[in-house]
């Protein structure tokens, strides 16, 4: 059997399209669909059902979809196995676009340094989603936010950056009081959905301010861009380096306020990478 056919199945079925399925791939659809049919001939059990324009499970391609990915992963321990350095290529990293310019390079620069052979593909999505992609074995760890839930045993975390909940403001407004900026300008949330973009609310609503709301997103990069055009206030983490804040964006820190978001480090315990990830974190944690 072709593992590549099998790769083929378990990415179809995460995607629901034959189309996407091949774009993530690099191949043609027709050779997407032509590896689904190589497979099911050899199982001798149809896999996959078109229904318009996406693709669903039948009852054998739901059978065979854990084991697939259980024989993915046995399919990498048996490759770290015999390696020089003892980890198999291919890592995939989740992480929020957030870090893409803070904490993400140095982590990418480390395991270029400590582990030359080692390819690397980033998975960007927000943390609820990456912590559920990692449930899934669709990763092989996550840069996010700390989840607002005690973690099974199964799951390792080690903190690696604490970043404070400030006020961004236009600067020429930096002098006055922050509770009155709040209550009294257009405010832009960070989207409330998102584990950092609750730490915004449960602020507001400990210091009892219900702001004039004008846009919401999911966006700290975003956000510190329409406070720059005088369009609003808004209550982020500091997850932003010092030179790329515009002159006119005022960065306020917020009196005996104990609320931050914790970036850190995720991945399953008894992960082939586990102790890559043990590195990093010894690296670059908080102490």
């Amino acid at each position: 059997m072709d593992t590549r056919f099998l790769d083929s199945f378990l990415i179809a079925a995460e995607c629901g399209s034959l189309a996407e399925a091949a774009r993530r791939m690099s191949i043609t659809p027709t050779a997407m669909a032509q590896r689904i049919k190589a497979l099911e001939r050899e199982l001798g059990v149809p896999l996959l059902v078109r229904s318009g324009r996406v693709v669903r499970l039948t009852e054998g391609g739901a059978r065979l979809l854990d084991r697939a990915r259980d024989f993915q992963r046995n399919l990498r321990d048996l490759k770290a196995s015999v390696s020089a350095d003892g980890l198999p290529g291919g890592l995939r990293i989740g992480t929020l676009r957030t870090t893409l310019s803070t904490v993400m390079p140095d982590l990418l620069e480390y395991i270029a340094q400590r582990y030359p052979l080692l390819d690397a593909k980033l998975e960007i999505a927000a943390s609820h989603e990456l912590f559920h992609q990692l449930g899934a074995s669709k990763i092989d760890a996550a840069l996010v936010v700390e989840p607002p839930f005690a973690l099974a045993k199964s799951f390792t975390w080690r903190t690696l950056r604490v970043e404070p909940l400030v006020l961004l403001a236009p600067s020429h407004l930096a002098h006055e009081d922050h509770t009155t900026l709040l209550a009294r300008e257009p405010f832009i949330r960070y989207d409330r959905r998102t584990w950092g973009g609750d730490l915004a609310e449960r602020y507001l609503q400990q210091k009892r301010i219900r702001p004039q709301e004008r846009f919401e997103l999911d966006s700290p990069d975003g956000i510190r861009a329409l406070v720059a055009r005088g369009l609003g206030v808004a209550l982020v983490p500091n997850c932003f380096r010092p030179e790329t804040t515009p002159s006119n964006v005022a960065l306020i820190n917020l009196p005996r306020n104990r609320l931050a978001r914790r970036l850190g480090l995720i991945w399953p315990t008894h992960s082939v990478y586990g102790r890559l990830f043990s590195e990093m974190s010894e690296r670059f944690g908080t102490r």
